[in-house]
């Protein structure tokens, strides 16, 4: 069983199904994102602090075309932790 702190919620936990279900949305069908999202999720979310994890989460409920021109750099989301994450994410495969 995988054992995470829950999203905002310090005192419960993520189960292995609600962690797997994360890992599946980070799959979204468009190379260019698959390419960023699933590799962080699988190397990086579980050492994530709280409001990270919970950015991610919330960035995974953007829609394709916003992630896209995010991750593109031709605009940035308008949430301060969204912003900050997607410029994390770029860190890791930017020089």
């Amino acid at each position: 069983m995988v054992i995470l702190h829950a999203i905002g919620k310090p005192d419960l936990k993520l189960s292995e199904l609600e962690y797997n279900r994360l890992r599946w949305r980070s799959r979204r069908g468009m190379p260019e994102l698959d390419l960023l999202l699933l590799p962080f999720f699988d190397e990086e979310f579980a050492d994530l602090p709280d409001h990270e994890q919970q950015a991610f989460i919330l960035l995974l409920e953007q829609d394709d075309p916003d992630l896209l021109m995010w991750f593109s750099q031709n605009g940035e989301p308008e949430d301060p932790a969204l912003a900050q994450l997607v410029r994390k994410i770029l860190g890791r495969v930017q020089p």
